[in-house]
């Protein structure tokens, strides 16, 4: 007798276990009497590991709840006994969160319990008195130097000191230079203050301004070696003309200009 091909309701059943399977190793995956077999195994698996996950947590609500209620002088089952006559119907999970996070709360339920066992009548809302948080005080924004009210002066000062600030302030200010400019002013002995405007940007003074007051005073730009090697030679540093950086008299100039008076 000629074997009949397997109906639609098998081939889609042997699919979707074969699909089940699909992560397993081994023929666990291919071979269907081996997938259909460990499917069954990892939904009995899963079936205890759901069942053990939520035995876990009540037992983690009722370790909570226990802790909250021995606060307050009762036993667990008290408390659930005492809920029960108040008719107060809140599960587990609740009674735990409100003992973990809101013991104020908690504490009014529990009071309520206490009446239900003690045979005294029970209210319909639980009263819960908080204190006021403290409000955090506003933090103090400084203000800005430009802003800031001068500070009084005390009563005992004497009144010759304002004279002596006005004094002060009159002093002449800084003249505003670059860096380049300072540096400059110092090698060639030049006073910024004797420059009356720079031209740079809000007249600041710039290089080319320190070197033309230099030039105006007469003064002559040399290194330091330049001019200890004119005294040793007796060279006028006036009479030589300078080769190095801006116009510098070097060391080679000043032996220059002194080999030239000797063969004049």
């Amino acid at each position: 007798m000629a074997r009949t091909a397997r109906s639609v309701h098998a081939r889609k059943k042997r699919r979707k276990v074969l699909e089940q399977a699909k992560g397993y190793r081994g023929t666990k995956h291919s071979s269907y009497k081996r997938a259909k077999e460990q499917v069954w195994k990892s939904g009995v698996y899963a079936y205890q590991g759901r069942k053990q996950r939520k035995r876990d947590f009540r037992s983690l609500w009722i370790q909570r709840i226990n802790a909250g209620a021995r606060e307050h002088g009762m036993s667990y089952s008290q408390l659930i006994h005492g809920l029960r006559l108040a008719e107060i119907d809140l599960d587990r999970k609740i009674l735990a969160d409100l003992a973990a996070t809101e013991p104020e709360i908690f504490a009014g339920i529990v009071a309520q319990a206490k009446n239900a066992l003690s045979g005294n009548p029970v209210e319909s809302r639980v009263a819960v008195e908080r204190k006021p948080e403290p409000r955090p005080r506003p933090k103090a924004r400084r203000k800005p130097a430009a802003q800031a009210a001068p500070a009084p002066q005390p009563a005992t000062e004497e009144p010759e000191a304002a004279p002596e600030t006005e004094a002060a302030g009159d002093e002449q200010p800084d003249v505003e230079a670059t860096e380049a400019a300072e540096r400059r002013a110092e090698e060639l002995d030049v006073d910024l203050e004797s420059i009356d405007e720079g031209s740079g940007a809000e007249g600041r003074v710039l290089v080319e301004d320190v070197e033309e007051a230099a030039e105006e005073e007469g003064k002559v730009h040399a290194t330091d070696a330049a001019e200890r090697k004119a005294e040793e030679l007796g060279v006028d540093l006036a009479d030589v003309e300078g080769t190095g950086q801006e116009g510098r008299i070097t060391v080679g100039d000043v032996e220059k200009a002194a080999k030239d008076g000797e063969d004049g």
